[in-house]
Formats: structure tokens, sequence, C-alpha cells
């Protein structure tokens, strides 16, 4: 079964994109021979600078809000508008692919390229890196919960329309019911890319954790850019596990 001739033609063109990939992006392995440049710039990491400890606390509780607002506010707009993109709930066809273009179009954006147009129109600071990760996740999350929504089961929908239920209320009271527990399995997952983004955002002016981060490299005060890293370890961990409780409650 393994040497069948389309099996051998797919493994050629793999390697063939192997290689030619590996061209393109200079991809060599024997650069890692000498590694006391890197063992010389990991050293001044250690010992920590716990000396800006607050400071760092209040640029990661402003990093968590600016991640847990965007992804939030994105799962708000995108959530009724998945029911627009689900072929089995929207009211018009026109309206279906409408809706599906304008999701694939707002996902398509990176956050990086709304952060760097909103932080240029509406200045620096995190209240820009919010809206652009907004955006970004009314694409994402309404693309996946559509999907969710597509593949409900359709016996409660049809079962409240019997007793002469709307067809909105009939979506919302029997679907969302059944698709609420990976609905928030999909939220956090994009809470923790929100706060990974954020970092990002925060590199070219969002503010929070991520500037700071940016800021210690520039400056070479790799003391406090170890513990810069460490508390993003923390919360990211903290967002899977708080994740992980809520979603077993809900389940």
């Amino acid at each position: 079964m393994w040497f069948k001739k389309s099996n051998i033609v797919t493994l050629a063109v793999l390697a063939v994109f192997i290689f030619l990939s590996m061209r393109l992006t200079e991809f060599d392995l024997t650069k890692f021979r000498d590694f006391r440049n890197m063992t010389d710039f990991l050293t001044q990491w250690f010992p920590m600078d716990f000396s800006k400890l607050p400071d760092m606390i209040q640029d990661s509780l402003e990093t968590l809000a600016m991640a847990f607002l965007g992804s939030f506010l994105g799962l708000i707009i995108g959530l009724p508008i998945s029911f627009l993109a689900a072929w089995n709930t929207a009211p018009y066809k026109w309206v279906y692919h409408l809706s599906r273009i304008a999701l694939s179009f707002v996902r398509s954006i990176p956050e990086i390229v709304f952060g760097l147009i909103l932080l240029t129109a509406l200045g620096l600071g995190p209240f820009p890196a919010v809206i652009a990760i907004m955006f970004h996740n009314i694409g994402v999350l309404g693309k996946l919960i559509s999907e969710l929504v597509e593949a409900s089961d359709p016996g409660p929908q049809e079962a409240m329309k019997a007793v002469g239920a709307k067809n909105t209320f009939a979506s919302l009271f029997s679907i969302i019911p059944q698709i609420w527990p990976n609905v928030l399995s999909h939220y956090f997952y994009r809470f923790e890319v929100a706060i990974r983004t954020s970092l990002v955002l925060g590199f070219i002016g969002g503010g929070g954790i991520g500037q700071r981060l940016f800021n210690d490299f520039k400056t070479f005060q790799y003391s406090s850019v170890s513990l810069d890293v460490l508390i993003i370890m923390v919360i990211v961990i903290i967002v899977d596990l708080f994740g992980s409780y809520v979603r077993n409650k809900v389940i």
C-alpha cells in the first residue's frame, strides 16, 4: 500500500517543496556548531532583575486586559455574524455568501496590520491594540462558530419551529446550548493567542508587557528581559489552566 505510484509521486513532490523551501529560507543547521555566542548571550539573562517587578506586573495586567477585551468583543460581534454565515441558519443565500466573504476578508488581515493602521490613526497606546485584536477575532471566531452551527443537531431546532417558534428564537435556544462548550474552547484558545498578539502589538507602540520587553531588548537590559519572558510564560499557563477549568465546569 505504501509503495503505490501515487504515494511515491506525492513523496517526490513533497521532497522538492522541502528542498526549495530550505534554499529560499537559507536553512543551515551548521550555524549551530558554535554555541559560544549563544552561551555568552544567555549568561547575561541571569540573575533576574526584580527591581522593576511592580511595573512589570502593571504592564502584564494591561496586556491581559488588552487580550481579554479584544477577544471578548470579537466573540460578542462574531457570534451573531456566525449564524448569518452558516448555511442552515442564514435567512437568505446572498446573506450567507456576503457574511462568509466579510469574515474571510477580516480574517485575512493580520492583527499587526490592523495595529499599524490604527496606531497611526488613533495614536499610541493599548486602545488601538484592543480594536486590532477585536477585528481579527471577529473573522476567526465568526468562521469557527459558523462551522459549529452547521454541524449542530437540527432536531431541537425543527422541534421548536414545529411548536410555532420563529427562526431566530429556534436558532438561539436550540443551537447555542449544543455548541456552547466548543464556543468557550475556541474563545479561550483565541484569548491565549491574543496574549501573544498583544506582545507583538506592544513592539509597535501598543503598550503592555510587550512594549516593556521590546524596550528592555533595545537597551540591552537582559536581566530584565528574562523576568519579562518568565512573566509572559506564567500568564499563558494561568490562562490555559483557567480555560480548562471553565470548560470542564460547562461540560
